[in-house]
């Protein structure tokens, strides 16, 4: 009797050790989402002049 609670338990163990592996990992997914967006805009914000001006001579946005 008390082998098919055991099995019982460890199943239920696993379960909870499945969902909480599904969680890190969608954790781990979304951090590094914003890891890379924070680093496009860090990129974006060096690849500027320094001046600061976005605009070329004529007025229209420099080509990208």
């Amino acid at each position: 009797m008390t082998g098919d609670q055991d099995r019982a338990g460890g199943q239920a163990g696993a379960r909870v050790k499945d969902s909480r592996q599904d969680r890190l990992k969608l954790a781990l997914r979304e951090n590094l989402k914003r890891r890379k967006s924070q680093a496009r805009g860090r990129e974006d914000v060096a690849s500027e002049p320094a001046d600061g001006s976005v605009d070329d001579a004529g007025g229209n946005e420099p080509r990208r």
